[in-house]
């Protein structure tokens, strides 16, 4: 098939595409604007960072910050543990969190060959959310050494609860955008699955398409009145003698 056959197709079909189109970027469109409850996100940094002391001056060497590195992940398991949270939860009752809701909104993530642990918290209130993984990052650097008996973890940053922060799943244009080419494409892809579904003929390429013969007559469509269906003018009877004839000498 050629590409004016694809542009034939879609061409027949083209209200279908624009109307399926239109209708999921209004859709998009409410259900951004009316129907999304804004979230923010706020994050906070820790950093595991235990060196050994020589001649009374702390060192670090490769062999403790692999040792560092590798603890992380025992590391992220304590902090989203219920010792931890329900710590948060009774010491910050402002936040009206409880540890579920904690967890929930809560991700923790470092970067390989990292000593810095990423944690971030989800909440419909930007100050809310700063609050709570902050309380978190604390509570985990004051309990930490009671649990692993060492003291080696450091806040490296907090979250500003004061900062001015932009919603991360309210994007009416991105929204949009993706909509449109997501709803195109399912749209183009609907219209030429009826056209592969439609085996009908319709046309006189579609006789020849199917039976790879010539066609030899045509007949045409006659409404009740005896007109045929083709928009030509009805033309006037002639005479007897009126008009050309061919003769055998021509």
């Amino acid at each position: 098939m050629e590409l004016k056959e694809y542009l034939s197709i879609l061409a027949k079909r083209k209200w279908l595409v624009a109307a399926i189109v239109l209708l999921a970027c209004i859709a998009t469109g409410v259900k951004s604007f009316y129907y999304t409850t804004p979230l923010y996100q706020a994050s906070a940094k820790l950093i595991v960072n235990q060196a050994f002391e020589f001649e009374g001056t702390s060192m670090l060497d490769l062999s403790t910050m692999q040792t560092n590195i590798t603890v992380i992940n025992s590391y992220k398991e304590i902090i989203q543990s219920y010792a931890i949270l329900n710590k948060v939860a009774s010491n910050f009752p402002d936040l009206k969190l409880d540890a579920n809701q904690l967890r929930s909104g809560l991700s923790i993530g470092s970067s390989a060959e990292s000593q810095v642990m990423d944690l971030t918290f989800v909440s419909t209130s930007y100050p809310q959310a700063a609050k709570a993984v902050n309380a978190i990052a604390e509570t985990f650097r004051t309990t930490n050494p009671e649990i692993m008996k060492v003291d080696n973890v450091t806040i490296l940053n907090k979250a500003d609860a004061e900062a001015q922060a932009m919603s991360i799943n309210t994007s009416p244009i991105v929204l949009l955008f993706i909509t449109f080419v997501v709803s195109f494409m399912l749209a183009v892809g609907l219209v030429f699955l009826l056209h592969y579904l439609d085996d009908t003929i319709k046309s006189e390429k579609d006789v020849e398409k199917e039976l790879e013969l010539p066609m030899l007559a045509l007949i045409t469509k006659i409404d009740k009145y005896g007109a045929r269906s083709h928009k030509t003018s009805a033309s006037t009877p002639k005479k007897v003698g009126e008009g050309s004839y061919a003769t055998l000498n021509q």
